[in-house]
């Protein structure tokens, strides 16, 4: 069997990393993809793309036979499901291979085994596989504290809780049953001991249809928020070789308890207190930080999923070269409780040695996003995995670190701080810091950078450079020239939620800073300015848009948003409003006009980008306005509720 023309079953990055290894076999690509994604990279790049009805993932990735029929609509003799979505479904596998199609996944009945964690956690008890207890809200003493809820059917953090108090348990069980009933269409969730302390090592293995499973090296993806991936490294660190090899053997051995067949991953909660190690999950797809594995052994994943499909045997494995680190850039706010942020991407360039792939040491760029595409609402807010692969680690950490640090990102706010944060962090840095609590014990990492104090000069240098040589008449006569220089000009910018002022002088002799002695510019354009600060040359890359100004320099960027002289009145809100973070649902409502609430009371809970968000109260006070309802859809800045402070109605009387 020779395939000839594969359909992704997914979208964004995963589906343009599936086309990059088809083409290079000489494989046709299809794509299928909702209306919000029809201007994206993958769509444009498949040899064939199929529209899918609708926005949401209910809609559309996760109709399988909407997809199917796209297939034979396509001409496509093969379906890759990516990850997430239809990548475990068993029912799916079958309707493809009923359909007489090959499906480049594990057998569906794999996919049944290890679709339950309950259920799986039997299987690998009884093949030998250590396995944590599992408990309930009955069971569960005091001396099993903390706690882990988990759904048994997901993954990525959703309807996961930690409990630190069985006066918790039941409700957090509920809330984590509903998060996952709306994840993945199953509520069912199980509580397990949480190890506080814990590593999440994961092992890559490959089947094929002889019975063979090749293990292709350990993963370390401790540096997790909201219980999801963040950073991923290989091979896991600090592992003593009898661990390493004990790993690989119960990974080994829970693929071949399932006869597993194509590329999968092995979990396993890693104690380096005791040097022991738990089973989590199998994920039966290919994962997202594959990319890592694939560097260190020379091998490309997806290739190896078509050619065992095909009924080719796996190879055998490599010894693992270096060491790899992958980050996942993320449309999000740290320091914001990881609030997810949508809207145009002004900017997003990434230096990098090659894309889905690398042949030697450097960087490699997987991603789903470029420039001038528009990060929705309906999907996760993942925009790129940046990967480094060098001879050590402590290397490969200090490259990724400064490409992330030195890349344009503009338009919305990412987790780019807090990754080149967590890099260059001693405890990351030292194998023995590692930890799933990691964030947690070191919230420092949450703080965004230091922005460079001369962004908004460089910023106003480079908005009266584009005006002047845009104007119509009198280009010729140089920004901010007066015959009388009474005092220095200003511009005002929005950088995040502040606004920030640069005073400067223009005029036949240049620019000038009115606040710092020690800055000279030197040379100034609409696309580059150049600064001698304390007899030290400065470059910054300048782009000037029709609302902001992109500026990015030696010690990172800004976005600075242009702030109009005189402000609109109906622009204003009260004080003390509750405004959308973002567009999405209210899934619930806690509070009604008139509650006395306390500070961080949960006021309402909305749901977007497959996450619950909380809106709570901003401090002590009365609620005097609730507009918002359950199931009502919002845009981003909607006032969504306004709690008057505690005092000000007897202030005011």
């Amino acid at each position: 069997m020779t395939i000839t023309r594969i359909l992704v079953a997914n979208r964004g990055e995963i589906a343009r990393r599936v086309f990059r290894t088809a083409r290079r076999l000489g494989i046709e690509t299809v794509a299928v993809h909702s209306d919000a994604d029809a201007g994206l990279p993958f769509v444009r790049e498949a040899d064939a793309a199929v529209r899918l009805p609708g926005n949401t993932p209910a809609e559309t990735y996760l109709r399988g036979d909407l997809v199917i029929a796209a297939a034979r609509k396509a001409g496509a003799d093969a379906i890759h499901p990516g990850y997430g979505f239809l990548s475990e479904n068993a029912a799916f596998a079958r309707q493809v291979a009923d359909a007489g199609l090959v499906w480049l996944g594990p057998d569906p009945a794999s996919i049944d085994s290890m679709g339950s964690k309950i259920e799986s956690k039997k299987l690998m008890d009884a093949a030998g596989v250590p396995v944590l207890g599992n408990l309930t809200v009955d069971t569960a003493t005091e001396a099993d504290l903390p706690l882990l809820v988990k759904a048994s059917a997901g993954g990525g953090g959703r309807g996961m809780r930690v409990v630190r108090s069985l006066d918790e348990l039941a409700g957090e069980v509920e809330k984590a049953s509903a998060e996952a009933e709306s994840a993945f269409g199953d509520g069912t969730v199980f509580v397990e001991p949480y190890v506080e302390r814990g590593r999440h090592v994961e092992v890559q293995v490959v089947g094929d249809r002889a019975g063979n499973v090749e293990v292709f090296g350990t993963r370390d993806c401790s540096l997790q928020r909201r219980h999801q991936k963040v950073v991923e490294e290989a091979p896991a660190p600090g592992l003593s070789d009898a661990v390493r090899t004990a790993m690989h053997d119960a990974a080994r051995a829970a693929a071949q308890a399932v006869d597993y067949v194509g590329a999968g991953t092995v979990e396993f909660l890693y104690d380096a207190d005791t040097e022991r190690f738990f089973f989590l999950e199998m994920n039966t797809r290919l994962q997202v930080e594959h990319p890592v594995s694939e560097l260190i052994h020379g091998v490309d994943l997806v290739e190896l999923q078509i050619a065992v499909a095909e009924g080719r045997p796996v190879p055998a494995v490599t010894e693992p070269v270096g060491h790899a680190i992958e980050v996942r850039l993320y449309a999000e706010d740290p320091a914001a409780d990881y609030a997810p942020q949508t809207g145009r991407l002004l900017e997003l360039e990434v230096d990098h040695d090659g894309t889905f792939a690398l042949d030697g040491f450097g960087t490699r760029l997987d991603t789903g996003f470029e420039t001038g595409d528009e990060v929705g609402t309906f999907y996760d807010a993942m925009l790129s995995k940046v990967i480094a692969w060098a001879p050590t680690r402590e290397q490969a950490a200090r490259s990724l670190a400064r490409t992330l640090e030195r890349a344009r990102i503009h338009g919305l706010v990412t987790n780019r701080d807090q990754l080149v944060a967590s890099l260059r962090h001693p405890a990351f840095l030292d194998p023995a810091g590692l930890a799933t609590s990691f964030y947690g014990d070191h919230p420092e990492t949450l703080a965004a950078a230091a922005a460079d104090d001369l962004l908004p000069l460089v910023g106003a240098v480079a908005l009266g450079e584009h005006r002047r040589t845009a104007a119509k008449v009198q280009s010729r006569i140089p920004a901010g020239f007066r015959n009388v220089d009474a005092g220095p000009r200003s511009t005002r910018f929005g950088l995040g939620a502040e606004e920030v002022e640069a005073l400067w002088y223009g005029g036949r002799a240049g620019y000038r800073s009115a606040e710092r002695d020690d800055v000279v510019v030197t040379s100034a354009s609409p696309g580059e300015v150049v600064l001698e600060v304390d007899g030290v040359t400065r470059r910054y890359d300048v782009r000037v848009l029709d609302d902001a100004v992109l500026v990015d320099g030696p010690r990172g960027g800004a976005t600075l948003r242009i702030l109009p002289r005189f402000v609109d009145p109906s622009t204003q809100v009260a004080a003390g409003s509750l405004l959308a973070p973002m567009p999405g649902s209210v899934i619930a409502v806690r509070a009604a006009v008139g509650d006395v609430v306390q500070e961080g009371q949960p006021i309402l809970v909305m749901e977007a980008m497959k996450m619950q968000h909380t809106i709570a109260a901003p401090y002590a006070g009365t609620v005097t306005e609730l507009s918002a309802t359950a199931g009502q859809q919002v845009e981003a800045g909607v006032v969504l509720a306004v709690v008057e402070p505690a005092g000000s109605q007897e202030e005011t009387a």
